[in-house]
């Protein structure tokens, strides 16, 4: 895939469409009208359902409910206990919105998809419809899956990457393990769940990780990535009526992929773009990584930035066995495979099996300010949803108005900015109602003692 400066052209190519196009000046989201008497976990995805009904997944508490009109009433769907039934897997799970007013729920460590129907009752079980794909279903950081008009489900594919062989003179001699080159694109797929038909749409530019390993004395290593808070990247998501919107981070447009198989590239949409200074990197840093230790674990699942992802090897005797040219297979947090190359174990028991002694964890490391992009994004990872309209909601980085507040770009089928919205501090939206309603996600508090609820509010 062919590689831009970062966002120089996009800040170019952006003075004419900010000419053609002017921005609707920011107003405040409606007022909310419904809130969870109980807190919740981490609401990673909703499913509005007729009569004000709406399904939550709990993926901290590893839970669906489904929650009446009111909010303040919840039975539950799927969880890890065996009152329900219905097991939420050891791992993340997701929500899709599936035929008519049906929900699908993923569960990855078990690669099926459980058909939920309106009142909340499991009834058929369907396989994920390609197992290397099963946890960028239920992953944030992937975006939003839906259907297009032709009933396919569409999706980001999982990253393909390997670790190749240290190269000839490496240090380390034969036992040193080279950093991994992450890809910086990902296919965006479609599939016919009954044909197990796969097309690619298009691809999208995936933030660019970098992976940095550290060792223990007894021959343990881990591998994580460096995490940067302001990568440039594009997103997307599938509009009410099929059509697939492609949001590119470069110079901020949408590609749309109509029902009708058109593809076309829209006009660019406006957007302030601000140069970054030195000190204004340095200081950006500093309140991430304070704004990061305030809100403890929970807080680093979303940060809006590149995803994190860590490995733990096991390069001491007793790995697992080679597959093939010494390559072996580790889990990548999320769900990730990746092959990695290096001398065969002796045999014994796997580092999977070791559990946590097979490495130490790495702490979340941060990338230097320097290393930030001169220009800041219009948008981050995972900022895109799209409303029961037909429009997409594209969370911004522009500056609002209150502290903690959000700004949010509302961009309509014509790839056409038609408003701008301000959520409230605290807040983030998760989905859309039929009736004009949206559900924001609202922590309150900081540390150990914040709360997280389920809102409902009003788009105007």
């Amino acid at each position: 895939m062919r590689r831009f400066p970062l966002l120089a052209l996009g800040v170019v190519a952006a003075v004419p469409a900010a000419q053609a196009q002017s921005r609707p000046p920011i107003r405040p989201l409606g007022p909310v009208v419904a809130k969870t008497t109980a807190p919740v976990g981490l609401v990673t995805s909703v499913r509005a359902l007729p009569g004000g009904r709406v399904l939550l997944n709990d993926a901290l508490q590893r839970r669906v409910v489904l929650l009446d009109s009111t909010l303040a009433n919840a039975t539950v769907v799927a969880d890890t206990t065996a009152a329900t039934g219905n097991a939420y897997g050891g791992r993340i799970g997701g929500l899709i919105p599936f035929r008519g007013d049906s929900t699908l729920f993923v569960d990855a460590a078990s690669m099926s998809m459980l058909v939920i129907d309106p009142n909340g009752k499991v009834g058929r079980t369907l396989s994920v419809p390609r197992a290397q794909d099963a946890n960028a279903l239920v992953s944030a950081a992937f975006g939003t899956p839906g259907f297009d008009a032709k009933g396919r489900l569409v999706y980001r594919s999982m990253p393909q990457f390997r670790f190749a062989g240290p190269p000839p003179g490496a240090a380390g001699g034969s036992g040193a393990m080279p950093l991994p080159e992450m890809p910086d694109s990902a296919a965006l797929v479609r599939v016919d769940l009954a044909t197990r038909a796969v097309d690619t749409v298009g691809f999208v530019k995936t933030p660019k990780i970098r992976m940095q390993v550290t060792e223990s004395g007894e021959g343990r290593r881990s591998i994580s990535s460096v995490f940067n808070p302001l990568p440039q990247a594009d997103d997307w998501a599938v509009l009410s009526d099929g059509t697939i919107a492609i949001v590119r981070g470069r110079d901020y447009h949408l590609d749309l992929v109509t029902p009708d198989g058109t593809t076309r590239s829209a006009a660019k949409v406006p957007f302030d773009w601000q140069r970054l200074t030195d000190e204004q990197k340095v200081t950006f840093m500093d309140s991430v990584k304070a704004q990061r230790a305030r809100m403890g674990a929970v807080g680093g699942m979303d940060m809006g930035g590149a995803p994190r992802m860590m490995m733990q090897i096991n390069e001491g005797p007793g790995g697992p066995p080679p597959r093939g040219g010494g390559e072996r297979r580790v889990q990548v947090e999320g769900g990730m495979q990746v092959a990695v190359g290096g001398p065969p174990g002796a045999g014994g028991p796997s580092a999977a099996a070791g559990g946590a002694a097979a490495a130490a964890a790495a702490p979340l490391i941060f990338v230097d300010p320097s290393e930030l992009p001169d220009y800041r994004p219009p948008f981050l990872a995972n900022s895109a949803r799209a409303d029961a309209q037909g429009n997409v909601w594209i969370r911004t980085t522009a500056a609002a108005t209150a502290p903690g507040a959000l700004v949010y770009d509302v961009v309509n089928a014509k790839g056409e900015l038609v408003d701008r919205v301000q959520v409230p501090a605290g807040r983030q939206i998760m989905g859309f109602g039929p009736d004009g309603s949206v559900f924001l996600m609202a922590r309150e508090g900081q540390g150990a003692t914040a709360t997280t609820t389920l809102e409902r509010a009003r788009i105007r």
